[in-house]
């Protein structure tokens, strides 16, 4: 890594990111031309790079693959977990290389250019990790240029000029539009994903997307629930106009406490209900803020598929995908909510429920996309209650 003041990219060079810090990141620029200007985090999975770059969560988000191989089963269209990639960019140890998978339809580079996304390679991932795990993640600005030339300075003052995720309600850039009915069941090797049911019978679920992943969808509707999506503003009025058995929170990006000015109200009223809910991810610290809880922003967060898990109940230890850079603060739980999971990396809560309503909630991704399986129950959990609801 150079400072600022080098402002010569190196022979070869193509693309760079500029830290907010001054630091400048030289490398092999792919994927589309231009710059794009976000969050740097890293994740540590080692697959599933292409549901990582479509999930919603990482909106305005810069991803570093600490896995050096990244780009080499191609992309195919059964991997999306959005119509669209969210994450801005990622950064990358190794080139992309010619893809070896049959499912693959096309190569990872040329998805990236395709969709608009820029991605940088040739970068000590390890030093860029280590620099977020010391210092926090930081803002930046990744940049990809054939010809090499790019004007530094102005990257870097953009870099520094953008004011960060802290406070930012990202939930309605994400979030559907307008209300649908989820279709569509779990995915199997040479059959593709299963076809949706038509059958009304089946408990009527309401979820929220505040920028939410396919794959829970497809969980939910696995487990026995008929789903309908409502956009992230949705009114308590508009929930309740489709008679749901319980109610369902998505994952999704930016401040919870900034979402949660339009969200929590509604997710009150769900509660007085004394219907079944269920949260994931950011839905897990919206719940914790309408309970009365407090959410903070981590300094490098969770992002990975290989997160160890304690189940409180009865010890037992739960590997997950997780993808966060806010979390519910332990202290801060109120009498009424008990704490059902912790984090075995740093102590940070993962999961509680109330003890007086229905209503559960954890940090991670039970869905699995990327990433084990260990957490699926919580669906089953979940239909559960609804079901026995209806």
């Amino acid at each position: 890594m150079a400072d600022a003041a080098a402002t010569t990219a190196p022979e070869g060079a193509t693309g760079v990111l500029v830290l907010a810090d001054g630091a400048v990141v030289w490398g092999r620029g792919f994927g589309a031309e231009g710059s794009a200007v976000g969050e740097v985090c890293f994740n540590t999975a080692m697959t599933g790079y292409q549901e990582i770059m479509t999930d919603p969560s990482y909106a305005r988000q810069i991803v570093t693959f600490t896995f050096p191989h990244i780009g080499n089963v191609g992309a195919n269209y059964e991997d999306l977990e959005a119509d669209n990639p969210w994450a801005l960019g990622c950064v990358l140890r190794e080139d992309v290389t010619a893809p070896s998978n049959f499912r693959a339809e096309t190569g990872f580079d040329a998805w990236m250019r395709a969709n608009g996304r820029i991605g940088l390679a040739g970068v000590d991932t390890r030093a860029l990790t280590r620099r977020i795990r010391l210092g926090g993640a930081p803002n930046g600005v990744i940049a990809h240029s054939a010809d090499g030339r790019f004007d530094v300075d102005a990257l870097l003052a953009e870099a520094r000029a953008w004011p960060g995720l802290e406070g930012m309600d990202l939930a309605k850039e994400v979030s559907c539009r307008q209300m649908y009915r989820w279709s569509g069941g779990m995915w199997a090797l040479g059959q593709g994903y299963a076809e949706g049911r038509e059958d009304d019978d089946r408990p009527h679920v309401v979820a929220i997307d505040y920028g939410s992943k396919r794959n829970i969808f497809r969980h939910l509707a696995h487990a026995g629930a008929r789903v309908t999506v409502l956009p992230a503003t949705a009114s308590f009025d508009d929930v309740m106009a489709h008679r749901p058995d319980g109610f369902f929170l998505s994952n999704g990006p930016g401040d919870p406490a900034a979402t949660g000015e339009y969200a929590v109200p509604v997710i009150r009223s769900m509660l007085d209900t004394g219907k079944p809910l269920f949260g994931i991810c950011l839905g897990h610290q919206l719940l914790g803020l309408a309970v009365g809880a407090r959410t903070a922003k981590m300094r490098q967060g969770h992002r990975g598929a290989n997160h160890p898990v304690k189940r409180l109940a009865d010890g037992r230890v739960e590997i997950t995908s997780m993808n966060h850079g806010f979390a519910v603060e332990r202290d801060s739980l109120p009498a009424g909510a008990r704490e059902t999971h912790v984090s075995l990396f740093d102590g940070s809560n993962c999961g509680f429920e109330l003890t007086d309503r229905p209503a559960f909630s954890v940090q991670y991704h039970p869905e699995a996309s990327p990433g084990p399986q260990d957490s699926a129950y919580l669906f089953g959990k979940f239909a559960g209650m609804v079901g026995g609801n209806k």
